[in-house]
């Protein structure tokens, strides 16, 4: 009955659902596609703990990549996770080693204790690595202080991935799950498609989806089906 409950809503008839199994989506070092939109950033996570600063800030658009960076450097660094907050032991974390704080304006914070964990990491002398799509100078930030302390944070931005990343992406994503594709229905998806990691990842599950659930091979129309599903139909500007 569950598999019933479950089942997607916006499948047509005739389609089977397919066995899902699992794969594993390579996001380690190796595998980050570097272009100049992201060099800045990966230069940072490379460069630690050899910082300019001891507060590192990446920002970027939803998608832009700055979670697969976040979880290098915290794989690299052995970061803790925090999130400071009224009540929380983010200061004491960050007083024992490298800590990585991320989505920081849409999570929110406490001014006192975000204030109090980058004091203990300056005087502890460890890092500390947020992720925001905003910089920080656009924070709701109503204590002095901390203002005071953010300026002092070195701020990488990360632009909208272009086509040639949006290209190797999807081929990539096509490769974790054993799937390899015509180079022109690349150029295709990537002509139509939003401009973000996130889309490139939603169109190529649906695609792999789809395509098991017909027992077909991914074509340009099974493509053309996928990207008006998700209001992505005409070439982008």
């Amino acid at each position: 009955m569950n598999d019933v409950k479950n089942a997607d809503p916006k499948r047509k008839a005739g389609e089977q659902l397919p066995l899902v199994f699992s794969h594993d989506a390579a996001s380690g070092r190796d595998d980050l596609l570097i272009s100049d939109r992201l060099a800045a950033a990966v230069s940072i996570v490379d460069a630690w703990p050899a910082w300019p600063s001891q507060v590192v800030v990446l920002a970027g658009p939803v998608g832009s990549g700055k979670s697969h960076l976040a979880r290098i450097w915290r794989e690299l660094s052995g970061a803790v996770e925090i999130h400071p907050e009224l009540g929380s032991d983010a200061a004491i974390a960050a007083a024992a080693g490298p800590v990585l704080f991320e989505d920081a304006d849409r999570l929110g914070f406490d001014d006192n204790a975000l204030f109090h964990v980058i004091n203990s990491v300056r005087e502890n002398g460890t890092s500390l690595l947020m992720t925001s799509r905003l910089w920080p100078i656009s924070w709701p930030v109503l204590l002095p202080d901390l203002r005071s302390r953010l300026k002092a944070a070195t701020v990488v931005e990360i632009g909208e991935p272009d086509e040639a990343l949006l290209s190797q992406v999807i081929v990539k994503l096509f490769a974790d799950r054993q799937v390899y594709i015509d180079d022109k229905l690349v150029l295709y998806i990537v002509n139509r498609m939003e401009r973000s990691l996130n889309a490139a990842q939603m169109i190529v599950e649906r695609l792999d989806r789809l395509a098991l659930s017909r027992g077909t091979k991914i074509t340009r129309s099974l493509a053309a089906e996928v990207l008006n599903e998700l209001g992505n139909s005409e070439p982008a500007d």
